[in-house]
């Protein structure tokens, strides 16, 4: 259970996340004409996704510490295999957009689904920015964490887009 001390605002913000799905899926889903489930999932991997990133950590709010104002380049690019099975940081920023991706591949294709697709493709860009251009958060901005969002997403984008495609079958 560190994950959740060291992330304070993960499991109500993931809670908030589930009951905005629940009243607003159905609008979601049907604007990306989808059905209420995939509406929901949207709402809860972006929720997640969020409540993960964009919170301060249990350091910055106990502590008062801060980021370090810089961010830290050193791996551009996929990670190493190893580092991918072996649960750890790594792992588990992958594991982190996997359902968002998932729910982007189930939405059928259209204008409004390549935009959804960008706005997902952008988020961990937007992320580390936010995380590096705010230190009260208390975390830091690495390279690493945009490659490793990308292949969760990636990961659930192909599998989201098969069971699609296996529905329609």
């Amino acid at each position: 259970m560190r994950g959740f001390n060291v992330l304070p605002w993960l499991l109500p913000g993931l809670a908030a996340s589930i009951v905005v799905g629940l009243v607003a899926g159905r609008r979601v889903g049907r604007a990306f004409a989808a059905g209420p489930l995939v509406g929901w999932a949207l709402i809860v991997g972006f929720g997640l996704i969020v409540s993960a990133t964009l919170t301060p950590l249990r350091g910055g709010l106990d502590l008062g510490t801060s980021g370090i104002g810089t961010c830290d380049l050193s791996r551009i690019g996929i990670a190493p295999l190893g580092e991918l099975l072996r649960i750890g940081d790594t792992s588990l920023n992958v594991l982190l957009f996997i359902p968002l991706g998932l729910a982007v591949g189930l939405v059928p294709g259209s204008r409004r689904r390549n935009i959804l697709v960008l706005v997902a493709v952008l988020a961990p860009v937007a992320i580390e920015a936010t995380q590096l251009l705010l230190p009260v958060l208390g975390r830091g901005c690495q390279s690493a964490d945009v490659f490793d969002n990308l292949t969760g997403l990636v990961l659930g984008g192909v599998i989201g887009a098969g069971a699609r495609l296996l529905g329609e079958g």
